[in-house]
């Protein structure tokens, strides 16, 4: 069987204009807008599905961490601080717990509101460990491994107290990286 000259250099034509793997990871645009605590945060409502909240809230592809946009980067690692100061910060979770009275009530929902908040905290400091192994290839394993020990622990209680009354603080504070 003999094929044309033509038929030759279509079929090479068509094999070059194929699109080809590229193997660095393609960075998409950012997905998260730096917002207040009372935005961001999951305390409010219900207790049993802060994760899910979490996730919603900031909502990264998680099957792709070395694509996610320098600015959600930031914001998360600003929220997650943020997080830790409305837990032990002046008025904070604790400085709200205490004075309710942890066998209160009020001090009882504040305390599932705490577990929801480290829930948002932990989750936050583990994605930002991992975006940032993924991007530089700095080695965090030991630090996500302590990490997600200590989120899998507060997933548990949130998920052991699902559907009592969990209770957010009044708290100032945002995920602006620039502050």
């Amino acid at each position: 069987m003999y094929f044309s000259k033509a038929l030759v250099l279509a079929f090479a034509a068509s094999a070059l204009a194929m699109p080809t793997q590229d193997t660095k990871p393609q960075k998409r645009a950012g997905v998260l807008t730096a917002t207040t605590y009372d935005n961001f945060q999951v305390s409010d409502g219900v207790a049993g599905n802060a994760l899910a909240e979490v996730n919603a809230n900031f909502p990264i592809d998680q099957n792709d961490l070395a694509g996610v946009d320098a600015n959600d980067l930031a914001i998360i690692l600003a929220a997650r601080v943020t997080a830790e100061d409305a837990e032990t910060g002046t008025g904070g979770f604790n400085d709200a717990i205490d004075a309710a009275g942890s066998s209160t009530t009020a001090g009882k929902a504040l305390q599932v509101g705490k577990i929801k908040n480290k829930v948002l905290k932990l989750q936050l400091e583990v994605l930002g460990l991992q975006i940032q192994q993924a991007q530089t290839g700095e080695d965090n394993s030991d630090k996500i491994a302590a990490e997600q020990t200590k989120l899998n622990t507060n997933i548990k209680l949130d998920e052991a107290a699902a559907g009592q009354t969990s209770q957010s603080i009044d708290f100032s504070g945002n995920d602006d990286p620039s502050n």
